[in-house]
């Protein structure tokens, strides 16, 4: 059996179009123009704003009333996830991966709470073979540390392992200090970084995964 480590956020689930329709609703409830959703948007920063933070700067832009952050933080944390949607190929594609030899285990930075809410939400637990969180790992994403943890979770060697992940730094960063093999999804964008690479470029976590089983 091969090692398969995984993002969560925006790699096995699509975490920024869940985190707009979240934005979209927030419009709604509060009956700010519909344009402020791309506002909402930027202000997240893709998940990596600090949920008290982005509070704050909304309870200032729409002048809501000061008690309102504490609620809005919860809701920015649990409401988002209440949001997110499933692509039936993810499950196909880690089924796919299980009876090719292959171990999938996710490997994300966050709260245990948080994201153990999404991967049992969206029911990934029954194709996983386990999930190291940051939190409770005590060291997060690009530390080799984590990586290591993940794949003696398993009892699987990194030795043959793919990474596949959206976040160049994390996910890719992290696949080049262990020296395995890595997929970076692009999500429309462009390389940047010049210390490393990703071994291939795809747009789908379904497709890296599908990739992976023809190794």
């Amino acid at each position: 059996m091969s090692l398969l480590l995984l993002d969560l956020d925006n790699t096995l689930v699509d975490r920024a179009a869940a985190f707009r329709r979240w934005a979209e609703g927030f419009t709604r409830t509060h009956m700010v123009p519909a344009n402020e959703v791309d506002w909402l948007v930027d202000a997240d920063r893709d998940g990596y704003e600090p949920r008290d933070a982005l509070a704050r700067s909304i309870q200032r832009r729409f002048r809501l009333n000061g008690s309102a952050v504490e609620q809005l933080v919860e809701d920015l944390r649990w409401g988002m996830v209440e949001q997110l949607i499933l692509d039936a190929e993810v499950p196909r594609a880690l089924c796919a991966a299980r009876d090719a030899g292959w171990a999938p285990v996710v490997v994300t930075n966050g709260t245990v709470e948080q994201q153990e809410r999404k991967i049992r939400r969206m029911g990934l637990n029954d194709y996983l073979a386990g999930w190291v969180i940051s939190e409770s790992a005590g060291m997060a994403k690009p530390d080799r540390r984590i990586f290591e943890l993940a794949a003696d979770f398993v009892g699987v060697p990194l030795g043959g392992a793919w990474m596949i992940g959206d976040s160049a730094h994390a996910d890719i960063g992290g696949a080049h200090r262990v020296g395995i093999e890595s997929i970076w999804l692009h999500r429309g964008r462009t390389w940047e970084e010049d210390e490393f690479a990703p071994s291939i470029v795809l747009d789908s976590c379904p497709a890296a995964i599908d990739h992976v089983c023809t190794q």
